[in-house]
């Protein structure tokens, strides 16, 4: 790109005119999830003022003209899922790098689609006068909260030059680039109660039960592998007769959206471990997600229900169990490193209850195990976790001319 040399140096700052440059591109997924690096060509232009002088801010703007592949053929890529960062090298009178920030826009991709990837900005304040240099370097894109870097592979030839005139330091006021919001992590975490005791059903006339905050850690396993995430869980129940109604409440905070998620597309669903007298599990299950949600919007899981019949006369608690995340036609299932009671109750026997009893939809399981402390397990913290493991959605990985991503929806309000 032209620096524009009929100007004279003491000029207002201009645009320069544009010209493309490309490069060959090493494009490395991340580790673990079986996808080969993409090589291709990147091809981009560069615009920045003409002339400035030292002092002065400048706006840089980078823009993709080509990606260096196309999204292969596994997955449709949903609008406003890919966010590109870089770095642009600054060399001659003034050496820096230079930050540089895209939106999270671009229109839906469907699979072998071209990638497209938005402008990137940054704001190079010019220290020193002369030809200051504008060369693109390694860029990364994340997609759906997953992060590909896309290398050089080649000298990149130079995008553009500023020539900088000395002036007073006094910088000429600049518009800053509109800051990009990142759908990513942001919530804050909510402690979790520490002094609620397990709740138990002592009193004769007693309906409603309300059961402790547990953290629980599980690892998940989906398509894309194993991820480990932390959750706050609570299990009320209402007594119905001789059986309970329960109730399975994720406390975490939720995440954003990283991307548009269609309505009725996640459903979440539990085994509830049973233990004390009785045995076996009760399942619960979340509705479908009603509306679409926006990218950036919060995801929470919903509260997930089913029917607790006893099986045995006793002491018998309900602790968080294997947590199953159906979405876009794919499953994930996390399972508890270790489980802790969240409620306990003091039940009678019910004919064809839990304990020996045969599964089924909303109903009770004689199949799981107990819930003691060397059971299934109750896991640790993480400040996000109202699930990261939804943060899979069903951890569908999709490489993007580089970019690999996973659907990343979080708690209590699909």
């Amino acid at each position: 790109m032209l620096a524009g040399a009929g100007l004279a140096l003491g000029l207002a700052a201009g645009p320069a005119q544009a010209a493309e440059v490309s490069f060959a591109t090493r494009c490395v997924p991340p580790a673990g999830v079986g996808l080969d690096p993409v090589n291709g060509t990147t091809k981009v232009e560069i615009t920045a003022p003409a002339t400035a002088k030292v002092g002065d801010e400048v706006e840089v703007v980078w823009k993709f003209t080509q990606a260096a592949s196309k999204n292969p053929d596994i997955i449709d890529l949903p609008a406003n899922s890919v966010q590109p960062t870089g770095t642009l090298k600054a060399s001659g009178a003034q050496t820096t790098d230079l930050a540089m920030t895209g939106p999270r826009e671009n229109p839906a991709i469907p699979k072998g689609g071209a990638m497209v990837l938005s402008d990137m900005k940054g704001t190079l304040k010019l220290t020193a006068a002369g030809k200051v240099t504008l060369t693109p370097g390694a860029y990364t894109v994340n997609a759906m909260g997953t992060n590909t870097v896309c290398t050089p592979t080649e000298t990149v030839p130079a995008a553009g030059t500023i020539d900088v005139a000395a002036g007073d330091g006094t910088p000429t006021p600049t518009p800053d680039p509109t800051p990009t919001p990142d759908p990513t992590d942001t919530a804050t975490p909510t402690s979790s109660p520490t002094s609620t005791p397990s709740a138990t059903s002592s009193d004769g006339g007693q309906t409603d039960f309300t059961g402790k905050a547990v953290d629980i850690p599980y690892t998940c396993q989906s398509p894309l592998g194993e991820k480990k995430a932390t959750s706050s869980i609570q299990i009320n129940a209402k007594k119905n007769g001789g059986s309970y109604g329960v109730t399975v409440q994720f406390k975490n905070s939720p995440m954003d959206s990283p991307a548009d998620i269609p309505a009725d597309s996640v459903k979440p669903s539990m085994d509830v471990v049973l233990g004390g007298a009785d045995t076996g599990s009760v399942h619960v299950e979340g509705p479908t997600n009603s509306a679409a949600i926006k990218s950036g919007d919060p995801i929470e899981i919903p509260d997930m229900t089913g029917t607790y019949k006893p099986g045995a006369t006793g002491e018998s608690t309900l602790s968080p169990g294997v947590l199953t995340i159906n979405a876009l036609g794919t499953t994930t299932t996390c399972t508890p490193d270790r489980t802790a009671v969240s409620l306990t109750l003091t039940t009678e026997e019910q004919e064809g209850g839990a304990s020996g009893g045969s599964s089924g939809s909303g109903g009770t399981s004689g199949t799981g195990g107990t819930s003691t402390s060397g059971g299934l397990a109750a896991t640790g913290a993480d400040d996000h976790a109202a699930l990261k493991a939804l943060g899979l959605v069903a951890g569908t990985a999709v490489l993007l001319g580089g970019a690999v991503f996973t659907f990343m929806p979080g708690r209590r309000r699909l």
